[in-house]
């Protein structure tokens, strides 16, 4: 699979299957270039599920029993992970509205394309940190510091939902620096909660990749829609927990997806309890 052009997500657990499904009906509605789906703790015989769909390769994702730490260490993984020239990464929870090609044609002139967090100053990203959210939040900067990640009153918290990358040698730079923070966050859970958002934002920090931000219409998370104020037209829709893609829009509606959903309701599991989420 020597494309120039093509999109990744991750599917770790059969708790996000079913978004996954509907993942990838929305990006065939309107693009046709290639798809991998890291891919771990899903049973083999569900594997033509996915590739009923055009063009689709699975990869293993690196293996974990808790399945959120599996697709954070595979979002660590996609540089190597990506077969691609250029590479547009996406949870498998959203659902594209419209065709993104756009995005593509920006990787001809920058190295990485983001989108910043709802709340985008690290100084305020209480979600990083475990305890009491309010009285965490004088406090969060200086945490984080104490770990040793590179952060600075204004540095940018970034949604990792979507991201698009080239294949260059500063982006390997900055996905091997992203590993190293992750590594920080890992051995650092008494006062950090495994996300991995603060190693990202050190690893921009350290690394500054040619970036361009695009706003929000472009990584739109449903559970903070109260937040925006927006007046063009959504393309990406982020059906952040408990939202899910198969009730965002009828994009994805087809015999096929209808008949999986009735399937998934008796035989996969509720992402909204999976018990990784608490822990």
């Amino acid at each position: 699979m020597n494309s120039k052009r093509g999109f990744i997500t991750i599917l770790t657990g059969l708790y996000s299957f079913q978004d996954c499904i509907h993942f990838l009906a929305a990006i065939r509605k309107f693009h046709q270039e290639p798809i991998i789906i890291l891919i771990d703790q899903v049973p083999i015989i569900l594997y033509p599920l996915l590739k009923a769909f055009k063009n689709v390769t699975l990869k293993p994702a690196p293996a974990n029993e808790n399945t959120v730490l599996a697709s954070r260490q595979a979002k660590l993984a996609l540089y190597e992970a990506s077969e691609f020239e250029q590479t547009i990464y996406l949870d498998s929870d959203i659902c594209l509205l419209s065709n993104i090609n756009d995005v593509f044609e920006y990787l001809d002139e920058y190295d990485f394309l983001l989108t910043e967090d709802v709340q985008p100053y690290i100084v305020k990203a209480t979600n990083l940190l475990r305890g009491k959210q309010q009285e965490l939040l004088p406090n969060v900067l200086p945490i984080l510091q104490s770990v040793g990640l590179p952060l600075k009153e204004d540095s940018v918290q970034y949604n990792g939902g979507f991201m698009a990358f080239r294949k260059t040698e500063i982006t390997k730079v900055f996905f091997d620096k992203f590993k190293y923070y992750f590594e920080i966050v890992k051995n650092n859970q008494d006062k950090l909660l495994l996300k991995d958002q603060g190693a990202f934002a050190s690893a921009i920090a350290s690394v500054h990749p040619k970036m361009k931000i695009l706003p929000p219409t472009y990584n739109y998370l449903s559970k903070w829609q109260e937040a925006y104020n927006i007046q063009d037209e959504i393309k990406v829709l982020h059906c952040t927990y408990p939202y899910r893609p198969q009730y965002a829009k009828n994009i994805t509606r087809s015999l096929y997806t209808r008949v999986f959903d009735r399937f998934a309701k008796v035989f996969l599991p509720n992402q909204v309890t999976n018990p990784w989420r608490t822990k």
